[in-house]
């Protein structure tokens, strides 16, 4: 049995990790030319959920290597008004399985480790078929590739999805977010105060739609020095420590024209729309770099009602979009990996690989668009014009608090 991926994100390449130990060949197909040659995301919370994907799905050296360049366990979570005044403040302990950051493009590193020959780049996928007993994926420079499996791991705007699971395209909404990087330490200086170097934070404005979240980004060990350790001649995304930064924008605040993502125009918007929050966001938002801040409008997935094509499946952001509200999304596209390989590897023969994916869709779908549904609610609650909750947690929280952060407004 082959199987082919058509992504080499996270999802895709941690499948391909699994598949890999069990013995299945496999191959993934990237439409990017190279492994780093855009931004995808900066850091990710990886929750219990997802460091069980990763233990269960990589070999120990991996998952040590995984854990070396992650954050420190532990640390908080702040609801607060603009002026940085908390209204609620989360504690998560420090354990093995607790939840961490980890940078995304140095996770993709850990993740490409020993799949350097089996990733083709500048491979667009855009059709998938059946031939015979087997399946023909098609791509844009007009090769293909056969398998007995295809899976559909390449995104948000996967095109495979139209013809695996047909109908079940994600909905735009009317909120999309303006992301970016700031680096940590800025002349010798952290850009947060010690206060919050261990806190991610979602700041709500008192204009419906607006908020901004930061988290830092502070490797355990340096990524180059944990790869000459762990994966010496292995290559490995820069990594420095930052703080990634996101802000919600609802429709009328959503650039057009020349303010498009990754431009300067795009983090003057940005800038613009911080005015009134604390000085640390608007120093965040101003130090950033420009070349990487990007917007992305939000989506929710649909769930699909029917897999038409045999032998195919969908994971991650290809079939479970969801808004970036409670860290569900990569943790979710992670743990499609762990069932989704375990179930494969177990197959045998075209009518049991059938039964086998049917099996992985029966137990991804469940968990996968309770998250969906999650992280969509969380977003309308944030995003909310009631008067009420706003003036709770703007207002009424933010007084029973002390002032953490001195200089708000």
């Amino acid at each position: 049995m082959s199987v082919a991926i058509a992504g080499a994100g996270l999802s895709g390449l941690c499948l391909a990790q699994s598949l890999v130990a069990a013995g299945i060949g496999i191959r993934v197909y990237e439409a990017d030319s190279g492994p780093f040659m855009r931004r995808q995301g900066y850091r990710i919370t990886v929750d219990q959920h997802g460091i069980a994907a990763l233990r269960q799905c990589l070999s120990p050296s991996l998952m040590a290597l995984a854990l070396a360049t992650a954050s420190r366990p532990g640390g908080y979570f702040r609801f607060t008004n603009s002026d940085l005044r908390d209204a609620v403040k989360l504690k998560f302990d420090a354990t093995p399985d607790s939840g961490r950051q980890m940078d995304r493009q140095v996770l993709r590193s850990v993740l490409l480790v020993g799949l350097e020959d089996r990733v083709h780049y500048g491979k667009t996928a855009v059709a998938v078929e059946s031939a015979g007993g087997d399946l023909v994926l098609r791509f844009a420079d007009r090769t293909a590739a056969r398998a007995s499996v295809v899976v559909g791991a390449d995104g948000i705007g996967s095109v495979l999805r139209r013809q695996i699971v047909p109908g079940a395209e994600p909905v735009n909404t009317n909120i999309g977010g303006i992301y970016g990087c700031t680096a940590l330490v800025q002349h010798g200086d952290s850009v947060l105060p010690d206060a919050l170097g261990k806190s991610g934070v979602l700041a709500i404005a008192g204009t419906p739609g607006r908020a901004v979240f930061f988290t830092s980004m502070r490797f355990h060990e340096p990524p180059q020095e944990a790869f000459a350790r762990l994966a010496p001649g292995h290559c490995v995304a820069s990594g420095d420590d930052h703080v990634m930064w996101g802000m919600t924008l609802i429709d009328s605040k959503i650039p057009t024209g020349d303010a498009m993502p990754g431009s300067a125009a795009l983090q003057s918007h940005a800038e613009h729309l911080a005015s009134s929050f604390h000085p640390i966001i608007r120093r965040l938002i101003s130090t950033a770099d420009r070349d990487a801040t990007i917007f992305t409008r939000f989506a929710v997935g649909r769930r699909p009602d029917a897999w038409p094509l045999p032998r195919t499946t969908l994971i991650g952001d290809a079939i479970h979009a969801m808004p970036p509200f409670g860290a569900h999304g990569g943790n979710t596209a992670l743990r499609d990996a762990a069932p989704g390989a375990e179930i494969i590897a177990a197959s045998s023969g075209e009518t049991s690989i059938e039964s086998a994916l049917s099996a992985y869709q029966n137990e991804m779908l469940p968990y996968a668009f309770k998250a969906v549904d999650n992280a969509a609610k969380m977003m309308h609650r944030l995003t909310s014009t009631n008067p009420l909750p706003r003036w709770l947690l703007l207002k009424l929280l933010p007084r029973l608090h002390g002032i953490t952060i001195p200089g708000g407004q």
